[in-house]
């Protein structure tokens, strides 16, 4: 396994405090000993075994929102993207079960009850529940908006809601099949279009809830549709007050947005890793393949996209834990990390030849494990959308003088 051949991750970066650089370090050495080997079985038996490893092994509590001083919660996103970017450089499948406790759990986290809280993080960061994030259907991915699944309030003798019942469908949901609970996002109907939207815990098991359908991909993981028919649940398993389920399922996306943009980075670095493996060791025609002018070219194009992706991701995360606002600046991050690690990726698998496209080469499990990433959590085409509706806001709004 190549590793650390281009070892300049930025954690020298003003970024980056002292327990950051620790913790990246720290995991690096772990995942080398328990990540060198995927664990056996099926997919779902290697997701679950991951999640209870990076549980047991306290990385899972970095990934779940804390609570505050003053009663409210908080995800330090350097460090999640930190941990993401180190795990996707040593195991995608390792990457994916982190991101989605954190994912999975944000809503709770940062909207939820204190019951709630106590009743779902601390099994979440033990790895001892598995979560989930219900957000997209089949008519309303990148336009979250026009959802149709609803959740029917029912009132009591005096008024007050006391159940919601939740019918139709959600797909394209991550840990589908193997979430012990899932957070589900339905119209309740307070207001048209976004204002209208709530969020709720639904326990796997809940009658009227089932998996339709599984679904595979390219990169597997536990992937499924989920129907819902007449699922009645209690109230007090809403998260956050009636329709506010969209600011949310925002805020959480918020955080975990900017993750992803890590993940991509970290399977960027590893990328250029293997190219520089192969450039270093390749012999071809009396010289190594690293002696080639075009060789030396596309690696300086491959190190600088490795680079840029890194300033912006991480500006993204640094300015989010100052508490500022980086819907901007996430959406740039994700946008220039993913496709840039398409570009990344693809260059390696070449400078492999023919061994990048052999089933289980590294550089191959990284190119199916990437191109996921330029489609969920907004597709590069919506974090286009955002970034130029954030400019002309700025250059719109009104200046003092």
């Amino acid at each position: 396994m190549a590793h650390d051949l281009y070892p300049d991750r930025g954690l020298d970066w003003p970024f980056f405090d002292a327990r950051h650089r620790e913790l990246a370090r720290e995991l690096d050495i772990w995942s080398r000993t328990h990540l060198a080997h995927e664990p056996e079985g099926d997919v779902d038996a290697q997701c679950r075994a991951l999640v209870r490893l990076l549980g047991q092994s306290g990385w899972l509590q970095h990934a779940v929102a804390r609570p505050t001083a003053d009663g409210s919660a908080a995800i330090d996103t350097r460090a999640v993207c930190l941990l993401r970017e180190t795990l996707a450089r040593h195991s995608g499948l390792a990457d994916f079960a982190f991101a989605m406790q954190g994912l999975g759990s944000g809503a709770i986290g940062l909207a939820g009850t204190p019951a709630q809280r106590e009743a779902w993080l601390p099994r979440v960061a033990a790895g001892e529940a598995i979560a989930a994030f219900a957000l997209s259907e089949p008519e309303a991915g990148s336009d979250v908006a026009a959802m149709q699944c609803a959740a029917r309030p029912e009132t009591g003798a005096e008024g007050a809601v006391t159940h919601y019942v939740l019918d139709g469908e959600k797909t394209w949901i991550s840990n589908g099949g193997i979430a012990d609970f899932y957070v589900v996002f339905a119209r309740s109907g307070e207001a048209p279009g976004a204002r209208g939207i709530s969020a709720f815990v639904v326990e796997a098991g809940t009658p009227g809830f089932h998996i339709a359908e599984r679904i595979d991909v390219i990169a597997p993981h536990p992937l499924a549709r989920l129907e819902f028919q007449h699922c009645r649940i209690p109230a007090a398993q809403r998260i956050g007050a009636p329709g506010e389920g969209f600011k949310i399922a925002m805020r959480t996306l918020d955080v975990f947005r900017t993750s992803v943009a890590a993940a991509a980075l970290g399977f960027a670095r590893r990328a250029l890793d293997e190219a520089l493996a192969r450039a270093t060791s390749r012999r071809m025609f009396g010289q190594r393949l690293g002696d080639f002018q075009l060789t030396q070219a596309k690696l300086a194009q491959m190190a600088t996209t490795v680079d840029s992706a890194a300033l912006l991701t991480y500006r993204a995360a640094w300015r989010r834990d100052q508490g500022l606002n980086v819907t901007r600046e996430a959406a740039m991050a994700k946008m220039a990390a993913t496709e840039g690690a398409q570009q990344v990726i693809d260059a390696a698998l070449q400078m492999w030849g023919g061994l990048g496209v052999v089933s289980g080469q590294p550089v191959e499990r990284l190119y199916r494990e990437i191109r996921a990433l330029r489609i969920y959590e907004g597709a590069t085409e919506v974090q286009q959308l955002i970034i130029g509706r954030e400019l002309l806001k700025a250059c719109e709004a009104p200046r003092a003088d």
